[in-house]
């Protein structure tokens, strides 16, 4: 989970919990279903392009809104690995975390990135690297006990494996 490799989709300023994942979608809870709808109001083709490990690259502010987990669930269920962002909503950032989806917060990367770039990335070192360009960037690295959250799936499972004496 350390490396993360995937094509970038890319995202303006503002990306709000009502576009991730509309409102008309709030009665699901099975991921599927939400992965389903993941986008569908502001990319239409959004789940024809993505693939497993792909990577959303966003302005500013992206995850704001309403305080939802549904929309960091239907992005993680439909495959993306990480996102990278100028910034995040607080809320939307901790709801990642909890459920295991990774943030990071790469101004440069962001401004170098075109649509289908392949990144690749190292949160434990905050190395994101766009291979199609040959440039890296670093972020902040993940401390290790929210790499212990990420790698264990999420909040849950991560405190789980801890009661349970096992360690992520």
């Amino acid at each position: 989970m350390n490396s993360l490799r995937g094509t970038a989709h890319l995202y303006g300023a503002d990306v709000d919990t009502d576009a991730i994942i509309p409102a008309r979608y709030l009665n699901v809870s099975d991921p599927a279903l939400l992965a389903a709808h993941c986008m569908e109001d502001i990319d239409p083709g959004f789940r024809t392009r993505v693939s497993d490990g792909d990577v959303m690259v966003a302005t500013t502010n992206f995850g704001c809104g309403s305080s939802r987990e549904h929309a960091p669930i239907a992005i993680k269920a439909c495959g993306i690995s990480c996102v990278i962002a100028h910034s995040f909503a607080r809320i939307f950032f901790r709801n990642a975390l909890n459920i295991g989806l990774p943030l990071l917060e790469c101004p440069e990367a962001v401004v170098s990135c075109e649509a289908g770039d392949i990144l690749e990335i190292d949160l434990a070192g905050g190395r994101v690297t766009n291979s199609t360009k040959g440039l890296s960037f670093t972020a902040k690295p993940y401390p290790e006990f929210m790499m212990g959250i990420v790698k264990a799936g999420g909040l849950i499972p991560h405190t789980k494996r801890r009661l349970e004496g096992i360690s992520s």
